[in-house]
């Protein structure tokens, strides 16, 4: 029976992959999945419920409570407890906004079970894992020179940029969108001509496109 060191729970809304993913982690040495959830509000369950894990592996896209807002919800509620994401997204947006919340590592769904490993364990004994490509975009993303500055600007999105830009990805209108956020239509037009000067888009459907391509919405 082997003794781990490290206790993982598993964080993904996909049934098939989140079973995998146990079998995967459960064969690595030192690591020993003692939980799962499909979504952020199924984490809080298993967290309060009184799970212990060490890490969690936290898929980025999921609905309900996605993996920006369980992060969120792990920095306050249990900071000591190390964080990796998998995902499909590696914009540098999503990795600023990633970074502000205090994820230790990110690694994309397309990579080999051998750097899971090499990350679960950098992440588990070093606090951070950074995959090469995600250095190297970061790198650049800070690089001083107006074009880098600009996209930089881009990947700082407020709060309250990112709730509007969740919000108008949906059906509801604008005048809609102004009442859940409480604000004046007018507020509203200020909010979204700023983001498509901001974003360089030139429509509601360019907003959205962008949201879902850096893992603000789900789809």
């Amino acid at each position: 029976m082997k003794t781990a060191s490290y206790k993982v729970l598993l964080v993904d809304d996909h049934a098939l992959l989140r079973e995998a993913l146990v079998n995967i982690v459960n064969s690595f040495d030192d690591f020993k999945v003692i939980g799962t959830a499909g979504n952020g509000i199924e984490l809080m369950k298993v967290m309060t419920d009184g799970a212990k894990p060490d890490l969690i592996l936290l898929d980025l896209n999921m609905p309900g409570m996605d993996g920006f807002e369980s992060a969120k919800w792990l920095q306050k509620e249990y900071p000591a407890i190390k964080i990796l994401v998998l995902t499909m997204y590696d914009s540098e947006i999503a990795l600023i906004r990633l970074l502000q919340i205090g994820v230790k590592g990110f690694l994309k769904k397309d990579i080999h079970p051998h750097e899971l490993n090499i990350a679960l364990r950098s992440v588990a004994e070093e606090g951070y894992y950074y995959a090469h490509n995600t250095t190297g975009k970061l790198a650049s993303l800070f690089q001083q020179n107006p074009a880098k500055q600009s996209l930089l600007e881009k990947a700082m999105l407020s709060e309250k940029e990112i709730g509007f830009l969740r919000l108008a990805s949906t059906d509801l209108t604008y005048k809609e969108i102004a009442s859940q956020l409480k604000i004046t239509p007018r507020a509203i037009d200020g909010y979204r001509d700023a983001l498509f000067d901001k974003l360089d888009v030139k429509s509601r459907v360019g907003l959205a496109i962008y949201a879902v391509k850096n893992g603000i919405v789900s789809i």
